[in-house]
């Protein structure tokens, strides 16, 4: 049965909502009311975070750490990045022209039979083996 989502990495950025300016990013709000209600993240996701959070976002190793464990509550144990999943992203770049790390998003999601993937960064409403990709945002 396919029912909680798949979150890429923007979802879990936004969610940490790091001020940018004076006023709150109202994407935000759409981030912490899609992950309070769980999800699925891989493996990829999860270090592609702590990249952008410590690199762009300069936050504290203690602070990621942090995050991780609230993510871990959330979403449990992380789709690992396995060989399978490798090549499934490879054929899902060749027959839709994805880049590579975002075909191993959507391999990942399904991999773990989510029927959403929640990202800005691929086509809005394409279905993919099953998977349909949603811009919350």
């Amino acid at each position: 049965m396919r029912i909680r989502p798949f979150l890429d990495t923007n979802v879990l950025l936004y969610a940490l909502d790091i001020q940018t300016g004076t006023s709150r990013d109202l994407r935000a709000d759409k981030a912490e009311q899609i992950l309070s209600g769980g999800g699925v993240v891989s493996v990829q996701v999860l270090t592609e975070f702590c990249d952008v959070a410590s690199r762009k976002f300069k936050l504290s190793w203690e602070k990621i750490a942090d995050f991780l464990h609230v993510l871990d509550a959330l979403c449990g144990r992380a789709v690992p990045l396995t060989t399978e999943i490798h090549t499934a992203a490879v054929e899902i770049s060749k027959r839709y022209g994805y880049r590579i790390y975002d075909s191993l998003i959507l391999a990942a999601a399904i991999q773990a039979g989510c029927a959403t993937v929640y990202t800005e960064d691929m086509q809005h409403g394409q279905v993919i083996d099953g998977v349909r990709i949603e811009n919350p945002f």
